[in-house]
């Protein structure tokens, strides 16, 4: 089966075929997608069914059995691809007798999710290779970088499944920073700032008056709430679970976390968030979501926002964490108006846009071009780095480094 779909395939129940789909679920639970046995059985009666009359009718019969979550599909295309290709006999044959010129083509990234399921396909025939008896070579270190730190620079959207897990590791190592605002309630306090009259009377009433000393008083400070505003567009799917899961560390560690993910509608996932384990709040989150790696429409979700939510969560000097790459598809007249009541409403709005972990990246969508004149910062975050750049800045004022005047000027 593995040389071409369009081949005769065995007899569906007890032949390669069969056998050829248990390897590939198994391939796949490996990745990270969760398939049990009764799912493997109804993959091989879904393509005893259908029958095999082209490639695009076996993806579909067998994504439709093993895809579970919007977020799983990119994986399962990637692992289908280097799984069931076929061999090319005759082109490699011609390629063996012809010249072969340098190759000067520039290295490409892999794609996305091609590392986990070239993982979890060939990483079992890495292992049975015999080990070689390599020669002791001493290594001096000082001026390498270490695999943590490759760990922290790397794009969530290229890593591997092993490096996805020891990411999320490493995301719930992070220490959120004890920023805070002053309110307008007060606590006791011991120092002479303010004198509490309504405590000293008080106090004064319990010796009947003969001894009056006085109380005093301070605002009191506390963490502004911070509201999440996530993407999961398709644009964002390939970031979208690992933004999750630093949404749940933030919604852990910090209180009054409030988090919104929309595409073409907006949903309030802030109870789903408080889940201990990351993994049941995850999938409460895709259940809940309804326009998973759909379309976006930033400027009508932005709206119902400000409409519905943002008197509720927005006080006390609320910080937003807008995450989007501002690829609005529809006019973006709204998308500005919105915007400009967002970044009037809350104490500081930045905006988290992937699109530039690339260099020389310029403001050329439209969407972009109205968002960006209504943020306090514009920030990468494609990487640990970035996360715990953010993490850092959220107790001090305005980076220079994110000012998003130094991209309006290329409007």
């Amino acid at each position: 089966m593995q040389d071409g779909i369009a081949a005769p395939p065995s007899p569906p129940g007890d032949g390669r075929l069969a056998d050829n789909i248990v390897f590939f679920a198994r391939a796949l639970r490996k990745a990270g997608l969760k398939i049990g046995p009764a799912t493997i059985a109804d993959a091989i009666e879904a393509v005893e069914t259908i029958g095999i009359g082209s490639r695009d009718e076996f993806h579909a019969a067998l994504s439709s059995v093993f895809v579970k979550r919007h977020e799983d599909l990119a994986l399962f295309d990637e692992a289908f691809r280097l799984f069931w290709r076929s061999r090319d006999l005759v082109q490699k044959m011609i390629a063996m007798m012809s010249p072969v010129a340098p190759d000067n083509r520039e290295t490409e990234k892999p794609k996305p999710a091609e590392l986990r399921a070239s993982d979890a396909l060939l990483g079992d025939r890495e292992d049975r290779r015999p080990q070689r008896e390599m020669p002791d070579i001493e290594i001096d270190a000082r001026f390498t970088t270490s695999g943590n730190e490759l760990l922290r620079r790397m794009d969530f959207a290229q890593m591997s499944a092993a490096e996805i897990a020891a990411a999320k590791k490493e995301l719930a190592k992070l220490e959120l920073p004890l920023d805070s605002v002053r309110t307008r309630r007060f606590v006791p306090s011991h120092s002479s700032s303010k004198v509490d009259p309504r405590a000293t009377m008080r106090s004064a009433l319990r010796t009947g008056g003969t001894l009056i000393l006085p109380r005093y008083r301070e605002p009191k400070e506390m963490q502004p709430p911070l509201v999440v505003l996530a993407d999961i567009s398709g644009s964002m799917s390939q970031y979208t679970r690992i933004f999750l899961h630093f949404l749940h560390v933030l919604t852990e560690k910090r209180r009054r976390v409030h988090t919104f993910l929309f595409g073409t509608r907006l949903t309030n996932v802030t109870r789903q968030m408080r889940h201990k384990d990351p993994d049941e709040a995850l999938d409460e989150c895709a259940a809940a979501v309804r326009d998973w790696s759909g379309g976006t429409r930033i400027g009508e979700t932005l709206k119902e926002f400000n409409r519905l939510w943002a008197r509720r969560v927005l006080g006390q000097g609320a910080i937003v964490l807008l995450i989007t790459d501002g690829l609005e598809r529809e006019g973006v007249e709204l998308l500005q108006s919105e915007m400009d009541r967002l970044h009037r409403s809350c104490r500081r709005l930045i905006w988290l846009n992937p699109l530039l972990r690339f260099e020389g990246f310029e403001p050329r969508a439209r969407g972009v071009r109205a968002m960006l004149p209504h943020v306090d910062e514009f920030r990468p975050v494609h990487n640990l780095l970035s996360l715990a750049d953010l993490v850092s800045a959220l107790s001090v004022g305005r980076a220079g480094a994110y000012d998003p005047r130094r991209f309006l000027a290329k409007l």
